[in-house]
């Protein structure tokens, strides 16, 4: 009794200024939380109100070339995907080919773009091309199917260098160790794995791409229409391709030819620069861009 005596005594506690008398009925009757779907991050799963469903089996992907929102490819996109799918047949008329026109002494035109005779190694630059084009396929495809296009890439202005105020000392050469490794070798050749080329293409401007291609198919203007020719030398300059680098192993590959040739006597009867369209639709079957004479076969008439 002295308690509750002691507690009536103590004077009311002061009101707070953010307080606010009560009205009755003027407050909606409070409802409780909805629990929040589990979200994923790239690095972190939210815990909080998580909902633990059973686990759903994903859906077929679809087998349709995919599509942006408005249902058509994005047009810069398109026409690279175009030109890369011409690539693609070519390379691989030219693998399933390449044997049966080894005997020709036509041959010998095919044989100097690739800087040599060895058949092997031309099947193995092509089928390097080839997996090339596929990886660049799937790239283009899944950045159509998310309906982003591919962007121009501006040309680099290198400046010179400025030379230094003062002279610097001429640097002492480091010596180097073991033998120079030829790329053009067919002992040195390397054939990336699907996986390894897609993350390249990933991290690299899509002409590069395109050229690294068109150096492993051994593209050159007598191969080509002109009209196909004329949309790849657009294609390299605006996406970041250097069609200077494909000339520049285009010549060294006709030096080698030149060396393996002048050991080859039997070779020296067939001329290796016949580019007429005649010679090439003889040993390709058509020039690159024309319509491949299998599927002109396969069209049915109107």
């Amino acid at each position: 009794m002295a308690e509750m005596r002691a507690l009536q005594t103590l004077p009311p506690h002061p009101p707070s200024r953010r307080s606010f008398p009560l009205i009755a009925g003027s407050y909606p009757t409070l409802q409780p939380p909805k629990p929040l779907p589990l979200t994923y991050s790239n690095n972190y799963v939210s815990h909080h109100n998580v909902i633990l469903t059973a686990p759903t089996t994903p859906k077929p992907t679809a087998t349709v070339p995919p599509k942006d929102r408005s249902g058509a490819i994005p047009e810069r996109l398109a026409a690279v995907l175009q030109l890369v799918r011409i690539l693609l047949t070519h390379g691989r008329r030219l693998a399933e080919t390449a044997a049966d026109q080894a005997h020709n002494p036509q041959f010998a035109t095919i044989a100097a773009v690739f800087g040599t005779y060895n058949l092997a190694f031309i099947v193995l630059r092509v089928q390097r091309g080839i997996l090339r084009a596929i990886a660049l396929e799937r790239y283009l495809l899944a950045r159509a199917g998310r309906g982003r296009d591919i962007t121009i890439v501006p040309p680099r202005n290198r400046t010179p260098a400025t030379p230094p105020a003062t002279p610097q000392p001429a640097r002492i050469p480091t010596p180097t160790y073991g033998r120079f490794l030829d790329p053009s070798h067919p002992a040195n050749f390397h054939i990336p794995t699907l996986q390894e080329l897609e993350a390249q293409i990933r991290r690299r401007p899509i002409g590069r791409t395109i050229a690294d291609i068109c150096t492993d198919l051994a593209v050159i203007p007598g191969f080509c229409t002109a009209q196909f020719w004329s949309g790849l030398f657009d294609t390299l300059q605006f996406y970041g391709g250097s069609l200077t680098a494909m000339y520049e192993s285009r010549g060294h590959r006709e030096q080698t030819f030149r060396r393996e040739r002048d050991k080859r006597p039997e070779t020296w009867h067939c001329n290796w620069q016949d580019l007429r369209p005649a010679t090439i639709r003889h040993l390709l079957g058509h020039l690159i861009g024309e319509t491949p004479p299998a599927l002109v076969l396969a069209t049915p008439p109107p």
